[in-house]
């Protein structure tokens, strides 16, 4: 077998496996925190910080959602970083936008955080400040046993099938997971471009 066909055959052999319910839940959260008129922040770092910045534009446009990711300003990470440390940018970037109950944060990340591992202190401390606010946890993740899973009020496990190949699966699925959430009826209210072309 070439490697190109086992990672497709990985791919679909996640998209088998992948928790439909689970899906349908983060729907549900969504649709909630849109009826509620809260803000998304939605927090990632390294190829998820790219996703991020595109699944904003989608619930932005698509949704009809006022999104926001920390990452998209890169001056103010970049200051934080230098005069704050790397811990606890997202955490204070949430602060200063006035992080409440009516808001929620969506986390895309492979692992989700684990501080005993040092490992994206920065999502731990942000979802940990959530937390204290009462503002929703979502979350697209590549483990179950990281931070975020374990006390997420929702989120979608990319299960694993080959431990070599976590992140980039973890990282693709996280695209197919939020355009599956924002083309869900309950929450697409606008068309996108080609579809009504098609029409």
């Amino acid at each position: 077998m070439s490697y190109a066909q086992q990672h497709l055959q990985e791919a679909a052999t996640i998209i088998s496996k992948i928790n439909i319910e689970a899906c349908e839940q983060c729907v549900k959260e969504l649709v909630k925190l849109r009826e509620r008129e809260g803000r998304l922040f939605i927090l990632g770092v390294g190829g998820s910080a790219a996703n991020a910045s595109h699944a904003v534009n989608d619930f932005r446009k698509i949704g009809g959602f006022e999104a926001y990711a920390p990452t998209d300003n890169i001056s103010e990470l970049t200051a934080r970083t230098n005069d704050e440390g790397w811990a606890t940018v997202f955490e204070e970037w949430l602060r200063g936008s006035r992080l409440h109950d009516r808001d929620a944060l969506l986390v895309l990340s492979v692992g989700g955080g684990n501080l005993e591992e040092n490992i994206s202190p920065n999502l731990v401390k942000a979802v940990q400040f959530a937390k204290q606010v009462g503002a929703r946890v979502l979350g697209i993740l590549g483990k179950e046993g990281g931070y975020t899973a374990i006390v997420a009020d929702a989120c979608v496990i990319v299960p694993t099938v080959n431990h070599e190949n976590i992140t980039p699966h973890s990282e693709a699925f996280q695209a197919v997971i939020w355009h599956l959430w924002i083309s869900h009826p309950d929450l697409k209210l606008h068309q996108t471009k080609w579809e009504s072309v098609g029409k």
